[in-house]
């Protein structure tokens, strides 16, 4: 009896089991999907190619890839006008109404590159908040993705973008695309050869070499400068591969190169005179230059975009100041490396400020070049 009744008891407990995960089954078959939990943002097409951008309204975004299918894309996101404008070789392609960061949670000013992609993404820090089609800017928590559209700043920092238009987006941006955030917006115009970067100079010598002992070629050269660095250093290996990103910075006396974020070669630069920098940044975009250009022998090889820098942008509109340029001396070893890196998309960012590990200054940052092992997990998005 004892154990016909144990038997009966399991028998009992199984088939309680079994009823147990068949309402769970039918629990989770009436709630929705993860995926499908998650918000549209939006209009979800394009408005007419025709629509001047000034008139996109909240939710509202202009697309038109299709006009320019190759070349390097550039994102400026306005903040004072909450839009974001997409260039592809300096043609704009598209445009759209954004959100930014909100009163305590601004939205950082400064030149980036995209350091990730993922298509489904959770923030880790705002209780899994989904961010789709995300494309990270820094890895402490700013990124692009589809949000929330209300007309005004208020994100918690990242750039919110339609959900169709960061699809399209996602579709067609490079990692390292280039992005800069600022407070008024700047299209990009084509300029001249930066000269610090010419492989011979205007008169058909080599530029002048502050250091000729100073050998770029993998160990670090000889003597140092007033910071304990290494007066040239070039490690290509450290990241074979990726998109360029080159800071000059005046107070630093400094030039150092960025693959995918990390750094493959700094080089001590001579600078003369004692008057500020014009600050600007470059984008190497493809296809023959339609502008003389004094720099180079060939300038099919090279082709380059002005685009505006925050708090500079009175600056954007020409090219970079030619006094500016006949200023700055970067070792010919060094200059000759760097030109051999450089591939449509590259970025330079010529700054008057001093450089540390992520930025050039206050509210101007220049490449987030952490790695995410080096990051808790709440410092991401």
């Amino acid at each position: 009896m004892n154990l016909r009744g144990h038997a009966w008891s399991r028998s009992l407990h199984r088939s309680g089991s079994m009823l147990a995960v068949l309402a769970l089954m039918g629990a989770a078959l009436q709630q929705p999907a993860r995926g499908d939990s998650v918000p549209f943002w939006g209009d979800k097409s394009s408005v007419a190619a025709d629509t001047p951008v000034e008139q996109l309204k909240k939710g509202q975004f202009l697309w038109m890839a299709s006009a320019v299918t190759s070349g390097p894309i550039v994102m400026v996101v306005s903040l004072t006008e909450q839009r974001a404008y997409v260039y592809r070789n300096g043609i704009l392609i598209g445009a759209t109404s954004v959100s930014t960061g909100r009163p305590g949670h601004r939205t950082p000013t400064g030149v980036f590159t995209v350091l990730q992609k993922q298509v489904e993404h959770r923030s880790t820090i705002y209780d899994g908040a989904p961010m789709p089609y995300m494309e990270r800017l820094t890895w402490g928590g700013v990124a692009l993705h589809a949000g929330g559209l209300p007309g005004y700043p208020e994100s918690h920092g990242c750039v919110h973008l339609p959900s169709e238009f960061a699809r399209d987006l996602y579709g067609v941006s490079p990692p390292g695309m280039t992005v800069v955030i600022a407070d008024a917006a700047s299209e990009p115009v084509e300029v001249t050869h930066p000269g610090y970067l010419a492989p011979v100079s205007a008169a058909g010598g080599k530029p002048v070499d502050p250091d000729e002992s100073a050998a770029a070629g993998g160990a670090a050269a000889a003597g140092a400068d007033a910071t304990g660095a290494a007066a040239t250093r070039w490690q290509p290996e450290a990241s074979p591969s990726g998109p360029v990103s080159i800071v000059i910075s005046r107070e630093s006396r400094r030039i150092v190169v960025y693959r995918n974020g990390i750094e493959i070669g700094s080089a001590r630069i001579t600078i003369t005179g004692d008057q500020p920098f014009s600050t600007h940044a470059l984008v190497l975009a493809e296809g023959a230059s339609t502008i003389a250009d004094p720099y180079v022998p060939d300038p099919t090889r090279y082709r380059w975009l002005r685009i505006g820098v925050p708090g500079h942008m009175g600056e954007a509109g020409g090219d970079p100041d030619p006094a500016t340029i006949a200023r700055i001396k970067i070792p010919a070893a060094f200059v000759k490396e760097v030109n051999g890196v450089l591939a449509p998309g590259a970025t330079v960012l010529v700054t008057e400020e001093a450089m540390s590990g992520s930025t050039t200054g206050p509210l101007l940052q220049v490449v987030d070049a952490d790695p995410p092992a080096a990051n808790k997990a709440s410092k991401r998005s």
